[in-house]
């Protein structure tokens, strides 16, 4: 469906922030076949965007799409991005706050810029969203919003106090908001997904790989499909007695 020519229907809406790759790509693509019209966001590389797009028309041609860029961690974008949906699509349902960064380091390495860029992007950016995409749910009475937070926001991780803080962070937002938003139909839920075959995995050195797996009970890296169908199970109205809860997808890493 062309970008310019969406017609508002009766498909629920879903948003999925850092939708272009990875767990995002993921999650877009199993929502769009779960039935729903999806918003793909995005930073800095549309090209991925689109491919996320293409696939997703590939797999289920009669769902809408929009592809929005925008970074969560600004206000005024934002507030933009959401206004752009409503006028596409007139409705949010979902929203999935999956955006996040990393800027590895050591504490004592670790700068201030490197704690505050990850800060804004992965905590800041879920207390935006939910904040602006939830007005909408508010207003519809209606509402599923799932956030990514980490096994590192659960347990903590070397050389990621800053990425740790952010994805923790993110459990009380969960937690606080499941209890705001929960008279008006809205649950809030968090995914705390342990070591994902991603981008930032797949750069690991294999000594470093094969001591993850060791401490896997299921002896593998889990795959972005693995929490997409986490996220897509808390989107739908049957999930909707599960509210301020933390799903670990992590292959029993979490124990």
């Amino acid at each position: 469906m062309d970008n310019q020519e969406i017609i508002k229907d009766e498909r629920r809406t879903a948003l999925v922030t850092g939708g272009s790759r990875g767990i995002g790509r993921a999650a877009a693509l199993k929502l769009a076949e779960a039935g729903n019209n999806v918003v793909i966001n995005y930073q800095g590389n549309e090209a991925a965007a689109r491919e996320t797009e293409e696939l997703i028309h590939a797999a289920c041609p009669d769902v809408g799409t929009l592809i929005v860029r925008a970074d969560v961690s600004k206000e005024d974008e934002v507030r933009e991005m959401v206004d752009s949906i409503m006028d596409a699509f007139g409705r949010i349902d979902i929203l999935v706050n999956n955006a996040g960064i990393t800027r590895d380091h050591l504490l004592l390495r670790m700068t201030a810029e490197d704690f505050d860029q990850v800060i804004a992007t992965n905590l800041r950016g879920c207390f935006l969203l939910s904040k602006y995409a939830g007005q909408q749910m508010l207003k519809a009475r209606y509402g599923r919003i799932i956030n990514i937070s980490s096994i590192s926001g659960t347990h903590g991780n070397i050389g990621q106090v800053n990425y740790a803080a952010s994805k923790a962070g993110i459990l009380g937002i969960t937690k606080s908001l499941a209890k705001e938003y929960a008279s008006r139909g809205i649950t809030v839920n968090a995914i705390a997904p342990g070591f994902i075959r991603t981008d930032m995995t797949d750069v690991l050195r294999e000594d470093i790989r094969e001591r993850i797996l060791a401490e896997i009970p299921v002896k593998r890296l889990g795959e972005p499909s693995d929490v997409a169908d986490a996220i897509v199970f808390l989107s739908r109205p049957e999930s909707g007695f599960i509210t301020g809860q933390v799903l670990g997808v992590d292959g029993g890493m979490g124990i």
